[in-house]
């Protein structure tokens, strides 16, 4: 198991507070990689092309969540370290 094994390969949130508890691959099976927000029917949800695009839109929805600045940058620091994009 790798560092980043139990959070998301593309948004980086924990897998265990995933309300779905996974997403979902074609053939319908969980997900180990990816979490239920980005990942279902084996295609990744929204349109999301780069790191960069993911730590942005989730640093806004840690700002709506009512986050500040270093919380939000220390839980988006290591996105563009995750599996997805490292494909890239």
């Amino acid at each position: 198991m790798g560092k980043f094994d139990r959070f998301c390969q593309s948004c980086g949130m924990p897998l265990e507070k995933d309300e779905g508890k996974g997403g979902t691959n074609q053939d319908g099976t969980k997900s180990s990689l990816y979490c239920s927000l980005c990942y279902r029917d084996g295609a990744f949800t929204g349109s999301f092309t780069s790191s960069r695009e993911m730590v942005k839109f989730v640093k806004g929805k840690l700002k709506e969540m009512g986050m500040g600045p270093l919380k939000r940058w220390f839980y988006t620091s290591h996105i563009p370290r995750l599996e997805r994009w490292q494909k890239k």
